[in-house]
């Protein structure tokens, strides 16, 4: 993991909860931790992590992932197994 999808884990993981991470760094976050991603149906985004499957919007047509979405990511990431200094 490169020190920019360290910054991204840090912020999702960060009280309060921030409302300004790109919902592209939060994907390739996704993918550096080892996550199969999918296109599903409109604006859906599957992703699978260590066996842990979710489901996601893309946010549009803002670019930037709401406080809802990124707490989220955090359950996720959780369930998954991850945590905010990596696995």
């Amino acid at each position: 993991m490169n020190s920019k999808n360290r910054k991204i884990l840090e912020g999702i993981f960060k009280q309060p909860t921030p409302s300004n991470i790109l919902w592209a760094d939060i994907e390739l976050l996704f993918l550096s931790l080892g996550a199969e991603i999918t296109e599903g149906n409109g604006s859906r985004v599957r992703v699978k992590l260590h066996g842990v499957r979710a489901v996601f919007h893309r946010p549009h047509p803002d670019k930037n992932t709401d406080k809802g979405a990124v707490n989220s990511v955090k359950r996720f990431l959780e369930t998954a197994g991850v945590k905010n200094d990596g696995i």
